[in-house]
This record gives structure tokens, C-alpha cells and sequence, in this order.
């Protein structure tokens, strides 16, 4: 809703999802993110995270504020986008790394909206949190090689590597 009004209710609306065995995942805007606790992931990219978690000098701190946000926010999940750094995904004991697919960045428009996407039908189709973010991770990197907003196919998502 990128703070047009639609979602001004998202906490009471992630609590009955969830009431009702729904999973909830969130693109984060702003840098209030306590509206999104309950979620079951959420995806802010890099910059996002610093601003809501602040900056960090080794990996070791980053995944150390990436646990404290998910553990506040009582998040069964949470992914950050790292463009060229790849995707952590963070869970209760555990932290999971996917390196950036290799390729040239022609546009990054709509990229964030190919990654949660990706999550949510793998997710819905039966992946684990893993192969989802695989998923999700080669399907930003493809985008990211087109001009403009741009679909997957899937092809290029299942097809050869």
C-alpha cells in the first residue's frame, strides 16, 4: 500500500490471519516495522534493515540484529535482500545464506515485488523456506537483468541453468 491509507489496520489484519492459519508475508515500508509483528516473514532489502536495525560492521553483527528484529517482532521469518551480497533468511535457530545470481543489472524496478512473489507461490506450493528463497533469489536475479518491470517465466526459472 506504500502508505496510501489501505493497510492502516495491517496489525489486526495479521493477527486474524494468522488466527486462521494463514501465512502473512510483508514487503516492508518505513521504518516502523512494529506494525508488522506476528507476520510470518517479512523481506526488507538491505537498506530497509539499516534503518530500521541500524548499521553493522561485521556479518557477525548483522546476523546478531537480523535475529533481535525477528525475535521482537515474533516473525517466524525474516529474508533481507542483499543485492549483490545475496539473501539471508533468518528463522528461530538458524540462519540460511543464498549468494547473488551473476549477472548484469539493467533495472531493479520491481524486483522486491519478483522476490516476495516468488516466496509466496513456492511457499503455497509446498517448498521449504530454503528452497524458496533459491527460488525467489534466482527469480530477482532474472528481473534484474531486464529493462523495466519485467515478468519470469517459467522457463527461466525451471528451465536450464
Amino acid at each position: 500500500d506504500y502508505g496510501k491509507g489501505g493497510l492502516l489496520h495491517i496489525s489486526r489484519m495479521i493477527e486474524h490471519a494468522r488466527q486462521m492459519g494463514k501465512r502473512v508475508l510483508v514487503d516492508p515500508k518505513g521504518d516502523d516495522y512494529a506494525r508488522y509483528a506476528g507476520a510470518t516473514l517479512l523481506t526488507p532489502n538491505r537498506a530497509e534493515f539499516r534503518e530500521v536495525a541500524g548499521s553493522w560492521k561485521s556479518e557477525e553483527e548483522f546476523k546478531a540484529k537480523a535475529e533481535i528484529l525477528r525475535r521482537e517482532l515474533k516473525l517466524d521469518a525474516l529474508l533481507v535482500t542483499r543485492s549483490e551480497e545475496g539473501m539471508s533468511l533468518f528463522r528461530e535457530g538458524r540462519a540460511d545464506h543464498v549468494a547473488a545470481q551473476a549477472r548484469e543489472v539493467y533495472d531493479v524496478s520491481g524486483a522486491g515485488d519478483t522476490v516476495i512473489a516468488t516466496l509466496a507461490v513456492a511457499l503455497a506450493a509446498g517448498a521449504d523456506y530454503v528452497e524458496a528463497m533459491r527460488l525467489a533469489n534466482k527469480a530477482g536475479g532474472i528481473v534484474v537483468g531486464k529493462l523495466g518491470t519485467a515478468v519470469v517465466t517459467p522457463d527461466e526459472l525451471f528451465g536450464q541453468e
